[in-house]
């Protein structure tokens, strides 16, 4: 499959108002970021339904050497500049694909007020909503389970579509699904790694599709690039 380029960029080149004093009022971040879009294919059809924007240094430096550069004072302006340049790269790139961002909870203070920057970008790139996956981001250790569903369900309400990452590890489980509902659940690697031949994994997985099927759900499956 052609790989899609990665598109240099700079924190704190945020378009429209941040609209949230927590995530405005820490000025420019100064340092370079990339992304990179990796594509989610669907085994049935073959074809791309998603790009994951992929948080890379300019010079494809990891997403952990990037985050390492991440701390308290910068996160919620972090985190409004990722989403703001995830959508403008792609609609640069012509991106057809639903888009996912990565999101950090902890960066939230208010879903409505918050999420007015990310509306303000896909007005301006002309990049619909129902379009943009928010999904959360991976290693990130959630405080409080009930505001994250708070924030999801904020995000399902304006329009955009909501992922839950590593799901059957930490607090991603069954105890979430029951309280809300996410479109999405990307299943921990953890999970499908030797699922092949793992009697007790294809179990896992076959109950969770059985449940999710019921729900309305789409499951995507992590690490099978690896």
């Amino acid at each position: 499959m052609r790989a899609i380029p990665m598109l240099p960029s700079v924190f704190g080149d945020i378009e429209g108002d941040a609209s949230c004093d927590h995530c405005g009022n820490d000025g420019k971040l100064g340092f370079l970021f990339s992304y990179a879009y990796q594509p989610v294919v669907d085994i049935e059809t073959r074809q791309i339904y998603a790009h994951e924007a992929l948080v890379r240094g300019p010079a494809a430096e990891s997403a952990r050497t990037v985050l390492s550069r991440v701390n308290e004072g910068n996160r919620f302006r972090f985190d409004q500049a990722c989403r703001v340049k995830a959508i403008k790269n792609a609609a640069l790139l012509g991106m057809q694909s639903r888009l996912s961002i990565n999101f950090m909870p902890n960066a939230i203070y208010q879903p409505e007020r918050c999420i007015r920057t990310t509306l303000a970008a896909a007005r301006a790139h002309h990049f619909p909503l129902n379009r943009i996956i928010f999904e959360t981001v991976e290693g990130e250790r959630i405080e409080d389970a009930k505001w994250l569903t708070e924030v999801l369900r904020e995000y399902q309400r304006i329009g955009f579509l909501t992922a839950i990452d590593d799901f059957g590890a930490g607090f991603a489980g069954l105890n979430l699904l029951a309280d809300f509902q996410p479109d999405i659940i990307k299943l921990d690697m953890a999970l499908i790694r030797n699922v092949d031949k793992s009697l007790s994994r294809q179990a896992i997985v076959r109950s969770v599709e059985r449940t999710c099927a019921e729900l309305g759900i789409v499951i995507l499956a992590e690490g099978v690039e690896t």
